[in-house]
């Protein structure tokens, strides 16, 4: 990587329905690598010849209905890994590659559910397979962005409700815990880089008018290990492709880097 280099994160919850809002945003904002969550599709079904179209390479791992992870890329896309080195993935939730000679991790860490439940624990223990894969192959001294739809809140200022949701599933302490780990492994979060205050969200529920009413939390994240976060220009959210019609409930995270 030289020069100017972005990377974006969006989860679409559906490619066949986002697919016109997703077109739009690579026409406009041109990133180099954009990294997408919940496609909910099947990799020969992916529109591809679409994106192709706006001169980005496809790199995809889907799954019908559920899951699903994809990669575009204004280059082609090397050393691709589907889910984890270790094997025995719980579904389409992982996808790493080399672009521009920075390692790429597209991630969609489960939601968890409900605090306590069978689908919580399995959400902590992916959470630490990815911590292990972390320490296993790779150094927080190599150029390294982990992005994605992480379901964790990381700290108060990224929920609207911190107390309402203190033992409940995004924002429970072993979740935040988990991730925190990631950031002692060596990884940083982008966007409090570049903004300190509260009340920035990358999701809104649908129901009960949440975006609207400022009940949001900030759960799909950029994070960097440092060689790359030290040359980060900016990184920031854009709220509106989640008010246009038949929108994703995640909004797009946008990180841009100078080297």
């Amino acid at each position: 990587m030289s020069g100017r280099w972005s990377l974006t994160t969006w989860n679409v919850n559906s490619i066949r329905v986002r697919l016109p809002h997703l077109l739009d945003l690579l026409r406009r904002e041109r990133p180099d690598v954009v990294v997408l969550q919940e496609t909910k599709i099947v990799d020969r079904s992916f529109p591809r010849e679409e994106i192709e179209a706006e001169g980005y390479h496809v790199t995809s791992w889907g799954q019908p209905t559920y899951n699903g992870v994809a990669l575009l890329s204004r280059e082609p896309a090397q050393d691709v890994r589907r889910g984890f080195a270790a094997g025995g993935d719980d579904g389409a939730r992982l996808l790493a590659a080399t672009v521009g000679g920075v390692r790429v991790i597209d991630v969609y860490v489960p939601n968890g559910s409900e605090v306590g439940t069978e689908k919580y624990a399995r959400k902590l223990a992916w959470l630490e397979r990815l911590h292990d894969e972390l320490v296993a192959g790779h150094a927080p001294d190599e150029p390294l962005v982990v992005a994605g739809d992480f379901n964790i809140a990381p700290d108060e200022r990224d929920i609207w409700d911190p107390v309402g949701f203190a033992e409940k599933v995004l924002f429970s302490p072993p979740e935040r815990e988990a991730l925190a780990r990631l950031f002692d492994w060596g990884l940083v979060d982008l966007f409090r880089r570049f903004e300190e205050a509260g009340g920035h969200y990358t999701w809104w529920d649908y129901r009960q008018a949440a975006l609207r009413r400022g009940r949001g939390a900030r759960i799909d994240l950029v994070l960097a290990t440092e060689p790359l976060a030290g040359c980060a220009a900016g990184c920031t959210i854009d709220e509106a492709p989640r008010r246009l019609e038949r929108p994703s409930d995640h909004a797009p995270v946008f990180a841009e880097f100078v080297r």
